[in-house]
Parts: structure tokens; C-alpha cells; sequence
């Protein structure tokens, strides 16, 4: 009985061995010139306030190495005729076949470099990177990415200003901005107990103040209670903000504090909406996080299986988010941008 047991078990043993090494043989090709994605379609570009809260889609077609490949895909904007030697990424995903944004999340990325409340040239195209597993040190991983440009195209957009309120007595020239016009704003601003401020809506010519949350017009200076960056919300129609301590940091292995506290605080760029920080990181791994806190709103990093979407461009806000990889000592510079609903970084060796 042991003997017939244990030829059932070598024969099982066998027929496995092969079925792995025929599973072995099977060969992907990959084409010398792959198919690059196709942008198809572009929505009207004439944005308008009102319509802020309105859906635009892109269409495209994937790309097509020769087999079924993973990819994440990125909409990239340039102005006409620069070849996309400077450019901004309005949208990131991991299809392309329908890609939808905002309109008040489009107009807010574009404006970021290119002129409000005029119609300006455009080149859009759509960009494919092949997702390939990090760390192994392979084709396509790293610096060497796998990357795929479709043919630009040729739009005109017209792009529109957002209302402000402009920061009164700071010491710098700040704002807050309204993305759909409604009477909400919001904004990132630098604020010292030594300069109490108020803020001026320059359309209107009114002037607020407030204390314990509660806004008035022409009411008391706002006087912040510590020194830093500052996240801002004012609700005009209901007379209420929000004045919080607001400061992101860059947490992790591969940082000078590792995992501990206080983390590497990045500053802001109001110009270019965006926080950055130039330093020397080690072989290891970073997350982003706010005011020294897991809890504190901010716990960006990659996806897991489970969530492929989210990677650099796309950044998971979740306390399940995966750490991100350093895989080369140097000084580094780091890049985070923080949507109404989206977040992506670049972390770029000098």
C-alpha cells in the first residue's frame, strides 16, 4: 500500500515538474517598434466657471507592445509648437479609453501655466508608461522606463480666472482661490503671529476679518497662532472658515529621520501649486504625510496589488498605501501636487 502511495506521489510530482517547465517555455514577443497610444478625441476647450462642476472626457486608444501589457497613462499639455519640452500632466490613469476630469480641475492645472481669462494654443498628447515591477533592476524599471507618445494634437483653450481673496497684512502677497465661483475658497498660505491679516475681494471691494471660525465683514484680523504654512477655507455666503496648520513632509527610510519625527517639511510654491523639498536621501523608502501625523489628512504613497492605479502620478491617500522606493543614494529633488481630488509627485536625482 506505502509502495502504490508513494508511485501516485512521484507520478503527481512529474506531471507537475512539466506542466511548469512547458508554462516555462511560453514566449511573449515584444515588438521592435511598438504601436504608440492615440489621443482620438479632445472635448471643446472652452471652460467656463459655471460649469465647474462639469465632466470632460478624453478618448484614446492604448498601446500595443504585441502583447497584453499593463501600462499607466498620462495626458500631457504643452503650449502649441514646443515640442513638449515644457509641459504639465492634467490627467493620470491606468486606461485610456475614457478619461474624465473636471472642468474646474482641468482649468486649475492648466492655469497653472498658462494665462487665465485668455484663449491660448495647446498641444495635448497622450503618454504610455509600461508597468513594469520595480526594484528588479530591468528594462523599464527605474529610469529606464518603457515610454510611448501618441502624435500631439492642435487645440485652442480658453481658460478662466479664478476669484480671490486677496491676503491683507501677511507680509507677502497671498491668495485664496474659489475654484467654482460659488463664495467657497481655499488656499495655502505662510502666516506669522507677528502679522495679523485679513482679506480683500478685490471684485467686490470687501474687506473680512473673524475669530472662532466665524468670518464678518470688515470684522477683527485674523491672527494665526503659530508660525508656517496654513491651510485656509472661507465660506462667504455662510460666513464661516477655517484656519489650520498645514505643513507636508516627507517621511521614511531613505530621509535623514527615517521613520521618526519631525519629518522633512517641504515648502510651498503658490505660483506653481505645489509643495517641494531638495535633499539627500539613502537606498530605502519615503512617504508623504502632514504636520508630523499619520492622522493628519496626508498618508500618500503607491498602490498594492489590489490597486495597480496608483503609482507617482496618481498617489494612494490611504493608511493602506505602500512605501515608495529610493533605489539610489543622491540629493534628490521631490515634488507633490495636491488636487481637489487627486495627488502625484516627482522624485527627480540631480
Amino acid at each position: 500500500m506505502k509502495k502504490n502511495i508513494l508511485i501516485y506521489l512521484t507520478f503527481i510530482g512529474l506531471t507537475a515538474l512539466f506542466t511548469a517547465c512547458e508554462k516555462d517555455g511560453e514566449k511573449i514577443t515584444f515588438l521592435s517598434d511598438p504601436n504608440p497610444p492615440v489621443l482620438t478625441t479632445i472635448p471643446d476647450l472652452t471652460l467656463q466657471r459655471s460649469n465647474g462642476n462639469s465632466v470632460l472626457e478624453f478618448v484614446g486608444t492604448p498601446v500595443d507592445p504585441g502583447f497584453q501589457a499593463s501600462a499607466a497613462y498620462y495626458i500631457d499639455v504643452c503650449a502649441a509648437g514646443t515640442a513638449f519640452a515644457d509641459f504639465v500632466t492634467v490627467w493620470s490613469g491606468s486606461q485610456c479609453k475614457s478619461m474624465k476630469i473636471t472642468v474646474s480641475d482641468l482649468n486649475g492645472a492648466l492655469i497653472k501655466k498658462f494665462p487665465a481669462d485668455a484663449s491660448t494654443a495647446l498641444d495635448f498628447r497622450l503618454r504610455a508608461v509600461l508597468v513594469v515591477d520595480a526594484g528588479t533592476g530591468a528594462p523599464g524599471t527605474g529610469t529606464q522606463t518603457f515610454s510611448y507618445n501618441s502624435e500631439s494634437k492642435s487645440v485652442t483653450a480658453a481658460l478662466y480666472g479664478l476669484p480671490r481673496l486677496n491676503v491683507v497684512g501677511s507680509g507677502i502677497t497671498q491668495k485664496i482661490e474659489s475654484a467654482l465661483g460659488d463664495g467657497n475658497y481655499m488656499g495655502y498660505i505662510k502666516l506669522d503671529p507677528a502679522n495679523p491679516f485679513t482679506l480683500n475681494n478685490p471684485d467686490d471691494g470687501k474687506n473680512y476679518g473673524g475669530s472662532a471660525d466665524v468670518l464678518s465683514v470688515n470684522g477683527p484680523a485674523f491672527i494665526p497662532e503659530v508660525t508656517g504654512w496654513h491651510k485656509m477655507t472661507v465660506d462667504v455666503n455662510g460666513l464661516t472658515y477655517k484656519l489650520l496648520p498645514f505643513r507636508v513632509g516627507l517621511i521614511g527610510s531613505a530621509t535623514p529621520n527615517g521613520w521618526n519625527a519631525p519629518d522633512q517639511k517641504m515648502e510651498y510654491n503658490a505660483q506653481g501649486g505645489f509643495w517641494h523639498i531638495t535633499l539627500d536621501l539613502v537606498v530605502g523608502y519615503v512617504k508623504f504625510r502632514a504636520n508630523d501625523d499619520w492622522n493628519g489628512g496626508i498618508n500618500l504613497g503607491n498602490g498594492d496589488a489590489s490597486h495597480p492605479e496608483y503609482n507617482l502620478s496618481n498617489l494612494w491617500n490611504n493608511g493602506s498605501s505602500k512605501d515608495i522606493p529610493i533605489d539610489a543614494a543622491g540629493n534628490y529633488t521631490v515634488k507633490l501636487i495636491i488636487g481637489s481630488s487627486t495627488y502625484s509627485c516627482t522624485i527627480t536625482k540631480n
